[in-house]
């Protein structure tokens, strides 16, 4: 039997920011200084030290901040956002934290209606969230890494930066060579994004290394939403059959779909939940076997029936099992 479950990652925190908020008045001054990356409470997680974990993974946060006309990015002296913040990274660390040692700073993400903005609009409130991501980073590097193989992953939010970071840092040929995969679940990467950096790949199967690994999830009716706007397509990759292709996943390859709390204790995991395809048209991940009347969207820039909440709920167990392989996979072949 099916069950309806409110899936409640950062909705109580961004269901507040209701309609487009007046950000022209809002001055980069007011965005708060620079994070200094060496302070303990600059990181939601800093995992140094020798555990038998092999890999480390540099996770970049969803979005758990409303925002302001006056505070379009998130300040870390907002210490209840930052409880937020911690909670909806703790929602997905198990994909990652069996096989890698853990990173995750606070940086100054930008709030929710900042999407309501062009792309134009948005860039100097992203660019400030994406400084502190890139100087972040930085810090583990230098003095964590010591040529560790690394895992990028993100949400939302946290997988765009990690796109950028991708973009901005991993030309660089010896970076590149650590990089397990980057997990940029809920974002979209185009071929256009591929051409402009030749050294991006997209994944083709499930255990290539050095690669991006994306997907976003709708019901079948779904045409158009923030994350794929309509006449977008995006590049994508299965999570049940970890195919590029429009090959359909039937539900009995879903090993597990998890329901986690801000503790990260999975409350409610239901096997075999539902299958999915590539649309490839759009290159969303087009989920069958559930209902929007059992997983509503939740926020209101979604219609319901864009289930991107749900992007590493429905699929944790193939994603945790795919981190493993992965870095298995980095690892025999290093």
């Amino acid at each position: 039997m099916k069950k309806k479950i409110v899936f409640s990652l950062v909705c109580c925190v961004l269901l507040g920011a209701a309609g487009c908020l007046a950000f022209q008045r809002a001055e980069a001054a007011g965005q708060g200084k620079a994070v200094d990356y060496s302070l303990e409470n600059s990181w939601a997680y800093f995992e140094n030290g020798e555990d038998g974990r092999e890999a480390d993974v540099f996770f970049i946060c969803p979005t758990v901040y409303g925002g302001s006309a006056e505070a379009p990015n998130l300040s870390l002296e907002d210490e209840e956002t930052k409880e937020s913040f911690l909670g909806a990274i703790n929602m997905e660390k198990g994909i990652y934290d069996e096989d890698c040692r853990f990173f995750a700073p606070y940086y100054r993400q930008i709030g929710l209606s900042v999407y309501e903005l062009s792309d134009q609009e948005q860039e100097k409130y992203l660019e400030t969230a994406y400084e502190d991501v890139e100087d972040a980073f930085q810090y583990y590097y230098d003095h964590e890494n010591e040529g560790r193989p690394i895992v990028l992953a993100g949400f939302s939010q946290g997988a765009e930066l990690c796109l950028k970071l991708l973009e901005e840092c991993f030309d660089q040929e010896e970076l590149d060579r650590q990089l397990v995969a980057c997990y940029a679940i809920g974002w979209r990467v185009t071929e256009e994004d591929l051409k402009e950096h030749p050294y991006l790949e997209f994944a083709q199967g499930e255990t290539d290394t050095g690669v991006i690994v994306a997907f976003n999830s709708e019901a079948e009716e779904i045409h158009d939403s923030l994350m794929i706007p309509a006449g977008t397509k995006t590049l994508a990759i299965n999570p049940l059959n970890w195919k590029t292709d429009g090959t359909p996943a039937d539900k009995s390859l879903n090993l597990g779909a998890c329901f986690t709390d801000y503790s990260g204790q999975i409350v409610t995991e239901i096997p075999q939940l539902t299958g999915a395809y590539i649309d490839e048209e759009r290159g969303a991940l087009k989920v069958t076997d559930v209902t929007p009347q059992e997983y509503p969207a939740g926020l209101s820039l979604f219609e319901d029936g864009i289930y991107h909440l749900y992007d590493y709920q429905f699929f944790y167990r193939n994603l945790q099992d795919n981190v493993h392989r992965r870095v298995e996979a980095y690892l025999e072949n290093r």
